[in-house]
């Protein structure tokens, strides 16, 4: 059995696959061949946990939990490299039994860096272990097909690099992880709007990457880490963003929005994935990570600040920090996933964990739209989410949050139909659409912030 989307990272890292007895009972031959069995790596996320760290212990906490993720991804090349010749003996002792003993040392530093300087957390240990999860689904034509112009594929679909070398091979996505947007029933319902809520929006105008501003860092959740997201980033507004900025340096820094905004927006590069190659194919967080295939720039980006339904909204504090999404949704669950896909023309459907198939002429859209409750006190949080919470079914924040003015950010992609494309992820998420997410930093001076609080709530629609 030959083994598809094979990232090579180090010693090789991927997807592994192998057939699906199970799924292929009752069918035909074709049918049989056409699925697949991904095995990944599945771990407990320690972070979701970690709802209160002294702010003396955040440092190091932060960088066990970047190392823990590091660990994971070696993890899964590890895995993957074995290819469809793994038994199960062998995983257990050559890939999860050493994983896990390398998270239980890291729990008991991040426990003991804890309990210097505050109550002790229990129960961390039982989230050592790791286990197997696996993705039985169909590969999609970028695997099974050149996709190339004729061109003679390699493993994954990838094309034969210059001077004999192969590029990382894919890693996903399957078949089975896009749907046509033209079957999807419509389901976008908005709360009713009150009469004296905040219906006006403020946009920033901050361009679509046009400087090609990427790192694989993250600045929110692994501060100080270089490649900390194991994934490449866009990056629009401030200019200085990268795992080692300050909020000093982000006040001081230029910006590519039009109305001076430094705040900083990213989220995960879209890629095409036909066999092309991007210049990060052997670099950190692309091709090493198993995110292959040409970057896409995105054809618009906007993002926009809008109000409340039942309320007015109050300033965002300067340096606010908010995640929406969650980049470990394939392996975490959906509880935090807040992925949105659809196509232009049809955004009153909106896809959580698919991938859109547009028509001729509608482009690829990617709707972030972010929590709009704040604590009133915090910043930031140890799991960079207990300080911010989305609205109601009704529109209102939970008790103890106020409302606050909701970021959205809009991206669009002009994709060919037909084509595949991914976003990059962790490793062993296998970029699946339901890990999308975005990333933002409050950087507005007071008065420009003002201004956008103004304009809401007066039912104005500013910049």
């Amino acid at each position: 059995m030959t083994v598809a989307g094979v990232a090579a990272m180090g010693v090789g890292a991927g997807a592994l696959l192998m057939t699906d007895n199970d799924a292929s009972a009752g069918q035909s031959a074709e049918q049989r061949a056409a699925v697949q069995e991904t095995l990944t790596i599945k771990c407990p996320d320690i972070s979701i946990r970690l709802t209160r760290v002294p702010r003396q212990a955040q440092s190091t906490v932060d960088d066990e939990l970047a190392r823990m993720d590091s660990q994971v991804a070696t993890a899964y090349q590890r895995l993957a490299s074995r290819g469809s010749g793994a038994s199960d003996e062998w995983v257990k002792s050559r890939v999860l039994e050493p994983l896990s003993t390398q998270r239980r040392s890291a729990i008991i530093r991040i426990t003991a860096t804890i309990d210097r300087v505050a109550s002790r957390p229990q129960g961390l240990t039982s989230l050592a272990s790791c286990t197997v999860k696996r993705d039985s689904t169909a590969p999609t034509n970028a695997d099974t097909d050149a996709g190339n112009g004729g061109a003679t594929p390699t493993p994954g679909g990838a094309t034969p690099a210059a001077g004999g070398q192969q590029p990382p091979q894919q890693s996903g996505p399957q078949k089975a992880d896009f749907v046509d947007i033209r079957q999807v029933r419509p389901n976008v319902s908005k709360p009713a709007q009150k009469a004296d809520a905040s219906q006006g929006t403020f946009t920033s105008r901050c361009g679509r990457n046009e400087n090609k501003h990427f790192n694989p860092d993250n600045v929110i959740v692994a501060p100080g880490v270089s490649n900390g997201a194991h994934h490449m980033h866009d990056y629009v507004g401030n200019l200085a963003t990268d795992a080692f900025s300050s909020d000093q340096e982000l006040a001081g820094a230029g910006t590519t929005c039009t109305n001076g905004d430094r705040s900083t927006h990213y989220w995960p590069v879209l890629r095409l994935r036909d066999g092309s190659n991007e210049k990060d194919v052997n670099a950190d967080g692309g091709g090493k990570d198993g995110n292959v295939g040409r970057i896409l720039q995105p054809a618009s980006v906007k993002l926009t600040f809008r109000g409340s339904p039942v309320t007015k909204v109050t300033a965002m504090p300067k340096f606010l920090r908010i995640i929406t999404g969650d980049a470990k949704s394939f392996t975490n669950g959906t509880a935090n996933a807040n992925a949105s896909w659809s196509c232009t023309g049809f955004e009153n459907r909106q896809l959580k964990d698919k991938y859109p198939l547009c028509p001729s002429g509608s482009n690829v859209v990617r709707t972030f739209n972010f929590q709009s409750c704040w604590d009133g006190k915090n910043t930031d949080s140890a799991n960079h989410r207990a300080h911010v919470a989305f609205a109601q079914a009704d529109g209102s924040c939970p008790q103890g949050f106020r409302a606050v003015p909701q970021l959205v950010q809009r991206i669009t992609y002009k994709v060919q139909p037909g084509s595949t494309f991914a976003v990059d992820s962790f490793p062993e998420q296998l970029h699946k659409p339901v890990t999308d997410h975005g990333d933002f930093i409050n950087v507005m001076s007071s008065r420009l912030m003002a201004k956008a609080v103004r304009c809401i709530n007066n039912g104005s629609k500013c910049g």
